[in-house]
């Protein structure tokens, strides 16, 4: 009878801790998001009251929320603060809905993210300062949303990351000295932001980077010969800022570049040894037509 009764309260113990294969509190937290992105109305939605393992773009390991993956899914409303009890999230991808609100600080308590996507959104505010906590992130991209203030310097704690794109946002500041912390980035998007400064020396630290997409902005100065050391660089788009000159650039090799947009109308007087025919150069001003989002 001892028996049967501590088998009983084990098992409500358990039972209260767990459900449906995964913490209580990792639970709590799935429902409170779905109800903050109006979960209601998405495209492919949640049963709730069923197995989480069933749930859309939902996956557990080891009885643990490894990912979400709401991709393109009609997501509305916020990201909630009680994100941050999904511990174990390896994947967060929220890219192409139409959420708002502002990205909550709590994000960098998910400290074994790998990726983040929230891209094509209407995500404003800043990127929280504690950004640079999630130190096994490879993968940050908030291209197209409504985002202000600076790229924090905590951004240099990211040295796992390879890709950070924060195009088409409201971005203002200097570009962080940090960057050159990044020594496994291999893709850097900035395209149209309100960045001002110069592109710091640091850059020339980031040797596996391949794309640096700098255009529509308000960056001055030269562009620093540690450009040049870059050997791994295809993608290098600086057209429309304010350089005073690209001088440096005939310490380029002209025949790494696949994509070479800057202001053409600077040719003349900065690249006359410099032969362009097996790269791309772009007017002076953006073309409408051709007018892309750096993705």
């Amino acid at each position: 009878m001892k028996n049967l009764l501590l088998y009983l309260v084990l098992l409500l113990t358990t039972t209260s801790s767990v459900f449906a294969g995964i913490p209580q509190k990792e639970m709590k937290a799935l429902v409170e998001f779905y109800h903050s992105t109006r979960g209601e109305h998405w495209t492919t939605t949640w049963d709730i009251t069923s197995d989480v393992t069933q749930w859309h773009g939902v996956k557990v390991v080891n009885g643990h929320v490894v990912e979400i993956n709401l991709f393109r899914n009609n997501l509305e409303g916020t990201i909630p603060k009680s994100i941050s009890k999904l511990k174990n999230l390896v994947l967060l991808n929220l890219a192409f809905n139409s959420l708002t609100g502002e990205l909550p600080a709590t994000i960098a308590d998910l400290s074994n993210l790998r990726v983040l996507k929230i891209e094509m959104n209407r995500i404003k505010g800043v990127l929280p300062e504690s950004i640079g906590n999630l130190t096994d992130l490879e993968e940050l991209s908030a291209f197209n949303n409504f985002l202000t203030g600076s790229i924090p310097e905590s951004i240099g704690e990211l040295g796992k990351l390879k890709i950070l794109n924060l195009s088409s946002n409201g971005l203002k500041g200097s570009l962080p000295k940090s960057l050159g912390s990044l020594t496994e980035l291999e893709v850097l998007g900035l395209f149209e932001n309100a960045i001002e400064g110069v592109i710091p020396v640091e850059i020339g630290t980031m040797g596996k980077l391949r794309e640096l997409v700098l255009a529509n902005n308000q960056i001055g100065g030269e562009v620093p010969f540690e450009v040049a050391q870059l050997a791994n660089l295809q993608i290098f788009q600086i057209q429309n800022n304010k350089f005073e000159s690209f001088n440096n650039l005939r310490y380029v090799n002209k025949d790494q570049f696949l994509v070479l947009d800057f202001d053409k109308g600077d040719t003349n007087k900065s690249f006359k040894d410099i032969d362009f025919s097996r790269t791309r150069m772009a007017d002076t001003e953006f073309e409408e037509s051709g007018q892309k989002v750096y993705k």
